[in-house]
């Protein structure tokens, strides 16, 4: 029985499609992180900066007595 280098089933790719993606298929790529990544800096910032204005009352109260 010989080897065929070439499927003989019409509709299956060749061996040189194999190597191609389908052309109906995309290939993802991230390019921009991920929208939670903001959400959370913007959390953090202003969680530190009512913890500086905190801190920065208590600082003047102390001052003042």
């Amino acid at each position: 029985m010989p080897d065929h280098s070439t499927s003989a089933v019409p509709g299956t790719p060749d061996a040189t499609d194999a190597d191609a993606p389908p052309p109906t298929s995309r290939t993802y790529v991230e390019n921009k992180p991920p929208r939670g990544l903001y959400v959370r800096v913007f959390i953090y910032v202003v969680a530190t900066h009512v913890l500086l204005a905190f801190m920065s009352v208590l600082v003047y109260a102390a001052k003042t007595r």
